[in-house]
C-alpha cells in the first residue's frame, strides 16, 4: 500500500514525506478514554529513547479534538510524537480499519486484559468524542510505503512495536 499524500500532522508535516525520510509507526487510536489505548500511550512512552535511537517517527490517529490528544500526550509523558485529528474516521477507512464486533469490542478476552490493565493502575473513563466501535491498528512506514501492519482481532490484543518496527530499522 502506498502512503496517501496530503495527511497533515499537528506539526504541519505530511505523512507521507515524513515516511520517506525515516520510519514511521502509525498508530490509529480508538478513544482516548478506552484502557486499551491508554496502555498504548504507556507503552510507547517507555519506548522513547529506542524510537528516538533509531530516528522512528510516531505518529498517532485519533478522532479528537488537537487540544484532548496533547493533553493525553502529555499526561502519559510522550514528548516527540505527532499526531493526526480524524474525527470522521476517513483515514481509518483508508488504511482499512473496520468497526468492531460485540466479540472484538466485549468479549471475554477484553474484560479480562481489562482487568488486568486496571490493576497497573490504567483507567477507563467514559469515552467523550469517537467511535466506539472503531477498531485500532498499527502501520510501519517505511521508504514511502507500509512495510508492516497489525490489525486487532480484539481492542484487548497487545502489539509488540519493537517487533513490528524489526522490518524497518537496523540495531543500533
Amino acid at each position: 500500500m502506498i502512503i496517501p499524500t496530503n495527511i497533515i500532522t499537528n506539526k504541519g508535516f505530511d505523512l507521507a514525506d515524513l515516511a520517506s525520510q525515516n520510519p514511521v509507526l502509525l498508530v490509529f487510536l480508538r478513544q482516548f478514554s478506552c484502557l486499551f489505548c491508554k496502555e498504548s500511550l504507556h507503552e510507547l512512552a517507555k519506548l522513547q529513547d529506542y524510537f528516538l535511537e533509531r530516528s522512528i517517527d510516531i505518529v498517532f490517529v485519533h478522532m479528537d479534538t488537537e487540544e484532548v490528544a496533547d493533553k493525553y500526550f502529555k499526561k502519559f509523558k510522550l514528548k516527540m510524537v505527532q499526531h493526526i485529528s480524524d474525527p470522521s474516521c476517513n483515514l481509518y477507512q483508508e488504511f482499512g480499519l473496520r468497526k468492531g464486533s460485540i466479540s472484538q469490542l466485549f468479549g471475554l478476552k477484553t474484560w479480562i486484559r481489562g482487568y488486568e490493565v486496571n490493576k497497573k493502575g490504567i483507567h477507563y473513563e467514559l469515552p467523550q468524542k469517537g467511535d466506539r466501535k472503531q477498531m485500532p491498528g498499527i502501520f510501519v512506514l517505511c521508504d514511502g510505503v507500509v512495510k508492516e501492519k497489525f490489525y486487532h482481532d480484539s481492542i484487548a490484543d497487545k502489539p509488540d512495536y519493537v517487533k513490528l518496527m524489526d522490518c524497518c530499522v537496523a540495531e543500533v
